[in-house]
């Protein structure tokens, strides 16, 4: 066996233990739509806040409640867009989108942002809103790095990101929305367009 064949081997037998290890069909272009989804969703938000008469949130006040509705909107439509391009990604290299390796990927990025959800909650009822936006890029943050050991090892980075953006929100408390709106929407945008040029073009 020449040195180019043992090399190829070496190649393929690296691909079929990563593949075994990781779910490695995330797709870019969901990060970006996600990313732009996040824009829209703030600009609209912070319209909805400055027409209004208040000038700021309370929890039972009707802009609140648009901006909740948004809020969960533009999450739907981030999941919903991640399912159907993965699926569809998964599918063309012949890989099982529901098996042992994505429920703990799915087990381990939920856990973190579940936990997260609930504890928004309860400060929200406790009428502390000032550190709303940071505790959801720390919970996020720690739910992507959680997830990152079972599919590719970028989106550790991001995570990482959205972490040192949370405590920066959390020391700047009047700037929370400005940095969710580069944690969820600038940073997806990096991110997806870096995965979609290092991955999904190769394909």
């Amino acid at each position: 066996m020449s040195q180019k064949d043992y090399l190829k081997d070496l190649s393929e037998i690296k691909n079929l233990m990563s593949k075994s290890s990781k779910f490695i069909s995330l797709s870019g272009l969901s990060g970006i739509l996600a990313g732009i989804y996040a824009l829209i969703g703030a600009g609209y938000a912070y319209w909805l806040v400055e027409k209004s008469e208040r000038n700021y949130l309370i929890l039972d006040g009707e802009v609140f409640r648009l901006v909740l509705i948004d809020l969960l909107l533009v999450g739907a439509l981030s999941v919903g867009t991640a399912i159907f391009l993965t699926t569809r990604k998964a599918k063309h290299n012949n890989e099982k989108i529901w098996n042992p390796l994505t429920q703990r990927l799915l087990l381990n990025f939920i856990t973190p942002l579940v936990t997260g959800a609930i504890y928004i909650i309860i400060i929200l009822n406790q009428q502390k809103y000032g550190s709303t936006g940071a505790l959801m890029l720390l919970f996020y943050g720690l739910a992507l790095v959680s997830a990152s050991k079972y599919t590719l090892g970028d989106i550790k980075y991001l995570g990482y990101s959205e972490i040192i953006l949370g405590l920066l929100a959390a020391l700047y408390p009047g700037s929370g929305f400005w940095f969710w709106v580069i944690g969820f929407g600038v940073m997806h945008i990096i991110y997806g367009t870096i995965m979609y040029f290092k991955y999904d073009r190769k394909q």
